[in-house]
Parts: structure tokens; C-alpha cells; sequence
């Protein structure tokens, strides 16, 4: 009797312990209204119009929705001196976010320990290698948006670090994601798909690769429906458009054609050929399909995209931008790859002609 009494007493003694211990603790920043299991996320890179837009759709989501179960709370604003689109905004873009009640600290060090996941959202694809330094291997999950990287090279880099540091992460163009343009892969109409041509808006950007800043929408989009396995890409660039195309395994081929600003406007579309039928998608953008997959990714570390096709959409890229230099000769992907890598090509990323 004594013995279950003494039990008891400890058990009691214990959990009030605990319970003081819950107040006692250091409380993190978490932001204003935050509810219990809500995931906190910082943004880094606070220079692009995407931190104001995905931060109202996440912090103004009514609770019992699936963006309600995460909280935009803190922002480092980063910036780059030689980036016209990163320098005149980020001051603004800033001070916005910090209006609508979010921690803006000094550093990425500063910012991790107030947040459970981050979104990259630095509009200079350069500094992304840098910053991925920081926060892969911290324990969160990272979003990088667009563009990965703004060259092949450090795109494998960042893919060798999520690899070495087991981080989850991904990286993707709205567009993949926006009304209509997922269904296409599904629909019953189409069948098989053979092969896509999309279309978006191209034009260039200061320190990045021809297609890399702005034609990875509509390269993102053509990867979403048509998949990995592309082979070779041949590109030609006009005063009015970029047209690439790529031969994927077993034969399909997909096409990007590029709108530059001198031929009027551009919008976003998909034609897709399938085994049943030809089916037209033009769609523009829409934020909330991406940053509902990006609040779902947070919480499973399970990616929509994996990182190699991530890599290889930033391969075809490099191998439009090689093609166009070089007059439209065709370009390798595998040969690319292997040189990003720096010799022998993970089992990951070789792809037969007949299928991956």
C-alpha cells in the first residue's frame, strides 16, 4: 500500500513538473493568432511580389481550410545590389509584410529558430545556392521558388546538398499547378499523352540565362505534363520568340515557344496531343493551387516535385540557352548533366531512349 502511495505521489510530482516546465520554456516567435499544430513558415528573400500575395493567402485563410494550418511569421529581407527587379522592392515589399504583422529579423540564422519551414522566395535565382547553404540540414522543409537556380551548375549543387543533408525540398512555377492545366494529365478524353506545346512569356533578366528567369513557367508547365525523360533540346531565339523543342524517350516531343515582350502579349497555354485526342488549356496563373501544395509539402516532407525533375527542368533550360548559341544544334541532355555533375552521372538521372 505504501508503495503504490509513494508511486503515486511521483507520478503526481512529475507532471507538475512538466506543466510548470511548458510555461517556463523560451517561447519562439510564432506571430499574432497562433493556434496550437499551426506550422510556423519564414520567408527569406523579401524582394519579389510573391512573399505579399502568398503571405495574405496563407495569414487570411480561415482556420478549418488547408492553408489555415500554417502561419507566415517571420522574413529576412536579403536582397541583391546588382539586381534591379531585388533592390527596388525589397524596401517596399519589407515594409508591407511587416504592416501586416511579421517579424522581419536580420538574418537567416536569426530566422530559423522562429520558424518550422521556410520559403526561399529571393527573386535572384544567384543567390539560392548561398542561401540553400544556410538552410539545408536545419530540419525544415525548404520551398525554393522560381527559378532553382540561374544556371545548371549550382541547381546540381543544390541538389546534392538536399541529398547530403537529407532536407526536403522542392522548387516549381506556379503554373504547374494553376486550374485545368493538372486535370490534362488525367483526362480520359486524351488518352496517353504523346506530346505538349505550351506557351508563356519570356523576356530576360539581368546576371541569368536566357529562360531561366522568366520562360521557366512555361518550361515548368510542359515538364508537368509531359514528365522526366527528356533526351535533346534544340532552340531558336527570334526578335519575337524563343521555339524550343524536345525529344523526349520513346519518341514524344514537347515544345516551348517563348513570348518575348516585342511580339504583344503572352498569357499561358497548353496544347496537348494524346492517343485519343488533341485538347487546347488556357489558363492564366493562379498563386493558391501552388501555395496549397506548398502548405501540404510542410507537413508531410513529401514534395509534389521531385528534385530530379526539378534539376532536369533546369537542364533543358541550359541545353535551349547552349542550343541558341550555337545556331539550333541540338544539345544533349545527358551530355549537360554529366558535366554539371562533374563526371560520372547518377543512376537517377540516365535515361534510355525507350523510357527512363
Amino acid at each position: 500500500m505504501l508503495r503504490r502511495t509513494t508511486l503515486a505521489f511521483l507520478a503526481i510530482v512529475a507532471l507538475t513538473l512538466s506543466f510548470a516546465a511548458s510555461f517556463l520554456r523560451p517561447h519562439r516567435a510564432m506571430g499574432e493568432g497562433h493556434r496550437r499544430g499551426v506550422i510556423r513558415i519564414g520567408m527569406v528573400g523579401l524582394d519579389t511580389s510573391h512573399v505579399i500575395a502568398f503571405t495574405r493567402l496563407i495569414n487570411q485563410a480561415p482556420a478549418d481550410s488547408p492553408l489555415g494550418r500554417a502561419r507566415v511569421v517571420a522574413g529576412y529581407p536579403g536582397g541583391s545590389d546588382d539586381f534591379p527587379p531585388s533592390f527596388q522592392r525589397v524596401e517596399r515589399f519589407t515594409n508591407q509584410l511587416r504592416e501586416m504583422g511579421l517579424e522581419i529579423v536580420d538574418s537567416i540564422a536569426e530566422l530559423l529558430p522562429r520558424v518550422d519551414a521556410v520559403m526561399l522566395e529571393s527573386v535572384d535565382g544567384n543567390q539560392h545556392l548561398e542561401q540553400c547553404r544556410e538552410l539545408f540540414g536545419k530540419g525544415k522543409p525548404i520551398f525554393i521558388d522560381k527559378p532553382l537556380a540561374a544556371n545548371l551548375k549550382d541547381a546540381v549543387e543544390i541538389y546534392r546538398l538536399g541529398r547530403a543533408t537529407s532536407t526536403p525540398w522542392f522548387s516549381a512555377s506556379s503554373s504547374r499547378f494553376s486550374p485545368g492545366y493538372p486535370d490534362l494529365r488525367r483526362d480520359q478524353r486524351i488518352g496517353k499523352i504523346n506530346g505538349v506545346t505550351t506557351y508563356s512569356a519570356s523576356h530576360h533578366a539581368p546576371k541569368h540565362r536566357r529562360l531561366f528567369f522568366y520562360g521557366v513557367h512555361g518550361v515548368d508547365l510542359l515538364f508537368a505534363l509531359m514528365g522526366r525523360g527528356v533526351l535533346e533540346v534544340q532552340a531558336r531565339e527570334t526578335e519575337r520568340y524563343q521555339v524550343v523543342t524536345g525529344i523526349w524517350s520513346g519518341g514524344r516531343v514537347g515544345i516551348y515557344r517563348g513570348i518575348r515582350p516585342t511580339a504583344g502579349r503572352a498569357g499561358l497555354g497548353a496544347l496537348v496531343f494524346g492517343e485519343r485526342a488533341t485538347v487546347y488549356h488556357g489558363r492564366g496563373y493562379d498563386y493558391r493551387p501552388l501555395v496549397e501544395q506548398i502548405v501540404r509539402f510542410f507537413e508531410t516532407g513529401k514534395p509534389p516535385v521531385s528534385p530530379e525533375e526539378c534539376v532536369e527542368v533546369m537542364a533543358f533550360l541550359e541545353a535551349a540557352e547552349r542550343s541558341i548559341e550555337q545556331d539550333g544544334r541540338p544539345v544533349k541532355i545527358q551530355d549537360l548533366l554529366r558535366e554539371a555533375f562533374g563526371g560520372d552521372l547518377p543512376a537517377e538521372f540516365r535515361i534510355s531512349e525507350s523510357g527512363s
